[in-house]
């Protein structure tokens, strides 16, 4: 198997469409502590960023496609897991992000606070604050996760 030298195995990689692509990079490079790791296409046409171990792929949105912002309603959220949430917070309040739900722990033992970017895209920030059952805070698991660790039938041939 060839490994990607861009992204690793088993990695979800989002595509998030914005309006003009390179104050975008600059904006999430100083909002959210962003890396850019390459960018393709004369003109600009799409870039990868990550944040520790999360990456993400910018694309120039098409004048047919709408973002968030000009449609007036989130089409998604992102949630990236930091290390140092309440470090990041305090950045991110400072560079003047809209904050939607300040930093907060969660009735599921995650530390985290809400964001809306510069085209309107819904961003979590957060950190494993503590343990919780699923059953403790209302949740029920599925089948399939109640018997995590053994392992699952393949699906059948067609």
């Amino acid at each position: 198997m060839i490994s990607n030298r861009s992204v690793s195995t088993d990695t979800v990689l989002p595509h998030i469409m914005y309006r003009e692509l390179d104050g975008a990079i600059l904006w999430l490079s100083n909002a959210f502590g962003f890396v850019e790791h390459y960018r393709y296409g004369n003109p600009i046409s799409g870039a990868q960023m990550r944040a520790g171990n999360a990456f993400i792929m910018l694309k120039q949105a098409e004048r047919a496609c709408a973002t968030p912002k000009e449609l007036g309603f989130g089409t998604q959220s992102l949630t990236i897991f930091i290390e140092d949430v309440e470090t990041h917070y305090e950045k991110a309040k400072s560079a003047g992000v809209a904050i939607l739900e300040d930093l907060h722990e969660t009735v599921y033992g995650e530390l985290q606070y809400a964001v809306e970017d510069l085209d309107g895209h819904h961003w979590l920030f957060s950190r494993h604050a503590r343990d919780v059952s699923p059953d403790q805070w209302g949740a029920t698991l599925s089948r399939t996760a109640a018997t995590a660790g053994r392992p699952l039938a393949a699906p059948p041939k067609r």
